[in-house]
């Protein structure tokens, strides 16, 4: 219930952000703005999942394909009583991955070809299962949601202030609707600020949740706790090509940790070191070590 009061919450002040950019431009806009955003939620409920992995040019591998990745999602989807979500490989340097769908019985799992290259076997289970965590615990309709309307956000602030540039020198004095070509840039700037602290708001408490989930799911919170170590150190060395700030969220590390930029000050992500520290205080509460059933091997291939 908490989850679907944040979601109403979520998308109704995402799509404020809408309307207001269409109600700066005037009236006309307001309205081009309401539609918008009423079919910008529609969309994002049934068919966000496609465009965030269209976005990042993931690409849905095969038990085939990639088997042992399979196992690993079918054994703790099993573990976390969570129907098999669908596997999918994005062909990123930077180590990361992401969960996606509206509902458990459309859920995906996405990494990328840096992190298949990383991490080893028992890392990897931390983070599916971390991901499984963020499915199980129906974070993902929230996020994904969030990170489609924010890209309309950023997208349509842009565009209008394109459109009031261009039609802003062709209003007499007694047509005062409108913005002018600075009030523009301001609102092409704000926007999409406006659009990242509301993901803030929610994103940011879920991975912690998502993590004590996650260490639940695969019983062990120390190779979460080291995958997320290596994570934050290859994202740092290896930019992604594909990053975008609207969808940052999504992924169990900041995709921008090495930017050195002011989108470090609006990370929608808790601090890695921070996470680690709780996810070890965890497992040095549990009664059970961690012993080397828990350690499936070296890298992790396709």
């Amino acid at each position: 219930m908490k989850n679907q009061i944040k979601t109403v919450v979520l998308m109704g002040a995402l799509s404020a952000v809408l309307i207001g950019i269409g109600g700066a431009l005037g009236q006309g806009y307001l309205i081009l703005a309401a539609v918008i955003a009423l079919a910008m939620n529609v969309g994002a409920y049934f068919f966000s999942d496609r465009m965030v992995l269209a976005m990042h040019g993931a690409k849905e591998v095969s038990p085939a394909e990639a088997p042992e990745l399979h196992r690993r999602v079918e054994e703790l989807a099993r573990n976390a009583q969570l129907p098999k979500p669908r596997v999918f490989i994005m062909e990123d340097p930077q180590p990361n991955a992401f969960a996606t769908g509206r509902n458990p019985e459309h859920g995906v799992v996405a990494v990328t070809t840096g992190l298949m290259g990383l991490l080893d076997a028992r890392e990897l289970r931390g983070v599916i299962a971390h991901e499984l965590a963020h499915i199980k615990n129906r974070d993902i309709l929230v996020s994904t949601i969030a990170a489609t309307i924010a890209s309309a956000v950023t997208f349509l602030a842009n565009a209008a202030g394109f459109i009031s540039a261009f039609a802003g020198g062709n209003q007499d004095d007694e047509q005062e609707e409108g913005l002018s070509p600075v009030q523009s840039l301001v609102l092409a700037l704000v926007a999409p600020i406006a659009a990242t602290l509301i993901q803030l708001g929610i994103s940011r408490s879920r991975e912690y949740l998502a993590d004590r989930t996650g260490a639940e799911i695969c019983g062990d919170p120390e190779a979460l706790a080291q995958a997320l170590q290596k994570l934050e150190q290859g994202a740092q060395m290896m930019p992604s090509p594909a990053a975008r700030p609207a969808t940052a969220s999504l992924f169990i590390v900041n995709p921008f940790a090495g930017a050195g930029s002011i989108l470090q000050l609006f990370s929608t992500h808790p601090s890695i070191p921070e996470r680690v520290r709780r996810l070890r205080a965890l497992g040095a509460r549990r009664e059970q070590p961690w012993g080397e059933h828990h350690s499936l091997g070296g890298p992790l291939g396709t």
